[in-house]
């Protein structure tokens, strides 16, 4: 048994004097430890880059393009895209061709525009095409070949049938008219009233316009609040007076309110504004009825077809633009209708909220 216990005792000392055997350390588990990452499956990648589209209304600051922005923001998150949403401070469309220059330096993928002159801001989106930008307009549009689609908030008939059917029931369909417009060269509401025009010849003959020039406002509400008290003061047989913006509309409904009921009952005011701006009139009686479309739609929509149209989903062979929460929308000759308009009244409104 001694001789056991020395011979263990020498076999640990011998041990003892040996060099350890060097092992490799073990990093302990951690879950904020990186995987190394998993080699890529063979075959074309898609970029991690998300897509950058610029959107640009007529101008920044007023109810209707601020609705605008609410959806073009929605439908920017609901596809993973990054959007510049940006414009000039008033209908300037010097200023709008400035800012795309500017996003064709910065290689923006695409550019969803409401020009506020089709001529003169088709050259530079002419110049976005050819340097492989696609190019959207909305609310607006451009020249046909300056651009990929067009994105119309609703047919121009229809928007003209809609105000010229208020305007008869509210005064008769033998009225005396003035309209008050935005700009001159505001495409979409020279196409408006060309079709208003129109419609009158063909349903209500007996009504007059008493202006075949339009009055305008130049999306600026105290200027066309002024205009209407004008109107008011030059043609005191007016019986309607159409105010075709969401400027225009709102400043008249001042002029009219400032005048008194006497007025507001007498001559019918309508015209095309979004809700909110026109809750106070309307429930004062200044306004009986207007017209518009969503205008967060609108802009949601104007993203989709943008973003659709970048990513080649979108080509000018497609029938059809899956868009997101409006479903399937028809493409037609390059043009995308979001619907039909809406008429606001007393009865609707607060159903509404942009």
């Amino acid at each position: 048994m001694r001789h056991a216990i020395v011979t263990l005792m020498l076999f640990a000392l011998a041990a003892g004097c040996s060099p350890a055997p060097t092992l490799a350390p073990v990093p302990p588990a951690s879950p904020e430890a990186p995987k190394a990452p998993e080699a890529a499956p063979p075959g074309p990648q898609t970029s991690v880059k998300p897509l950058t589209i610029g959107v640009m209304p007529k101008l920044v600051g007023i109810d209707f393009f601020n609705a605008t922005e609410k959806g073009a923001r929605e439908a920017a998150k609901e596809l993973g895209v990054t959007i510049d949403y940006d414009g000039p401070t008033t209908n300037d469309v010097n200023v709008q061709s400035q800012m795309v220059e500017t996003w064709i330096a910065k290689k923006y993928d695409a550019i969803a525009i409401a020009p506020n002159d089709p001529e003169t801001i088709s050259t530079v989106l002419s110049d976005a095409r050819a340097k492989g930008i696609k190019v959207v307009s909305w609310d607006a549009d451009s020249r046909k070949d300056a651009r990929d689609f067009f994105v119309n908030q609703c047919t121009p008939q229809s928007v003209a049938k809609a105000l010229m059917d208020v305007a008869a029931e509210g005064a008769s369909k033998d009225a005396k008219y003035v309209i008050l417009t935005g700009s001159l060269t505001a495409a979409n509401q020279n196409i408006w009233m060309g079709e208003m025009e129109k419609y009158r010849q063909a349903v209500y003959p007996g009504m007059t316009n008493l202006s075949p020039t339009p009055k305008a406002s130049e999306e600026d509400k105290a200027l066309a609040m002024q205009v209407a008290a004008d109107c008011l003061k030059t043609y005191p047989d007016m019986q309607a007076l159409f105010a075709i913006t969401s400027v225009a509309l709102p400043g008249a409904a001042e002029a009219f309110r400032n005048s008194g009921p006497d007025v507001y009952n007498k001559v019918t005011l309508t015209g095309l504004s979004t809700p909110n701006m026109m809750r106070e009139y309307v429930k004062q009686g200044v306004v009986k009825k207007f017209v518009l479309w969503s205008a967060v739609d609108l802009g949601y929509l104007a993203v989709q077809a943008a973003v659709a149209s970048a990513r080649g989903e979108l080509t000018p062979t497609s029938t059809t633009l899956k868009a997101g929460r409006l479903g399937d929308i028809t493409v037609k000759d390059g043009e995308i209708v979001l619907g039909d308009p809406i008429i606001f009244d007393a009865n609707n409104i607060d159903q509404h909220n942009f």
